[in-house]
């Protein structure tokens, strides 16, 4: 577990290295640009070289978007989001000590402007937390997709990262792209009042957007409620038809090894008749929403 928070602290320690060093001394010259990039790469970078030890979460948002999904520990969350707030954290301090030293003359920016506000001369608050939502909801379908055992292996850094340059660019013209809460809290810590009382938005956000399969659980429990049967919520991957109408769909089950078949009613107010499994189904790979 010790590797494994260490490897979350750095990479996390290098995201924000990278919106810092962008933001502050790169943007004023190169533009937005040189931030989404900067991100995008550190990700890349730091998910092949500590992904394999910890996952690569390095983001709140997505460590709460995987235990949704079922792919990740329920247990291990918490103490993954405060190596990954520590590691930002200090990774701002060293940039913080960094800027003090800056010229005089040159062209920097400061902490607030590289923190993730709203309202003001910027834009509202539901704007911005609208964005928030939605690119982070992309994002996670983007990891949960690519990560899935169908998906071509050795490619996921890719697409991850660069994905993440795709949604800096569309987003840090209206929220300053935080789509992470231990960002978002690294650079507020430097960035004063303003700063803070707006980071609640940005942890928020970022988790709803991520928690993208809370609907497939209500949807689970309603099941064992109404049925009696026991499906576990993080197989569920029912189709919606009219109210609850779902045709004969194969969810596989990875960790038992078997395939279970949601066999369904016609009326949409009836629960669900039976649950018929297959113990000797060959192994498949588990179920990721695309």
């Amino acid at each position: 577990m010790s590797r494994e928070l260490s490897a979350e602290f750095i990479g996390t320690f290098t995201l924000v290295t990278a919106v810092c060093g962008a933001a502050l001394f790169s943007a004023p010259s190169a533009g937005l640009i040189a931030v989404a990039f900067a991100v995008g790469l550190s990700v890349l970078a730091m998910a092949y070289a500590v992904g394999p030890i910890s996952g690569g979460h390095f983001n709140p948002a997505v460590t709460c978007g995987l235990v949704a999904a079922g792919r990740f520990s329920g247990g291990k969350a918490i103490p993954y989001i405060i190596a990954q707030v520590a590691g930002g954290a200090v990774a701002a301090a060293v940039f913080y000590v960094i800027l003090q030293g800056a010229p005089a003359a040159g062209k920097w920016n400061t902490f607030l402007a590289a923190s993730n506000t709203y309202g003001g001369t910027g834009f509202s608050m539901l704007s911005v937390g609208l964005i928030e939502i939605v690119i982070t909801a992309l994002f996670l379908l983007v990891i949960v997709s690519v990560t899935s055992p169908r998906a071509p292996a050795g490619f996921a850094p890719i697409a991850i990262g660069l994905a993440l340059v795709l949604f800096h660019l569309v987003a840090i013209p209206v929220s300053n792209a935080s789509l992470n809460p231990a960002r978002s809290t690294a650079t507020a810590l430097f960035g004063g009042a303003a700063a803070l009382q707006s980071l609640w938005l940005f942890w928020v956000a970022p988790i709803v957007g991520g928690d993208r399969r809370r609907g497939g659980q209500m949807v689970a429990r309603r099941i064992r409620q109404r049925s009696g049967q026991s499906v576990s919520e993080e197989l569920i991957a029912v189709i919606l038809r009219h109210r609850y109408r779902l045709r004969a769909s194969p969810i596989t089950r990875f960790r038992r090894k078997r395939v279970m078949t949601l066999v369904t009613v016609s009326g949409g107010g009836k629960a669900l008749r039976r649950v018929r499994t297959h113990p000797h189904t060959p192994s498949v790979p588990a179920f990721a929403a695309a």
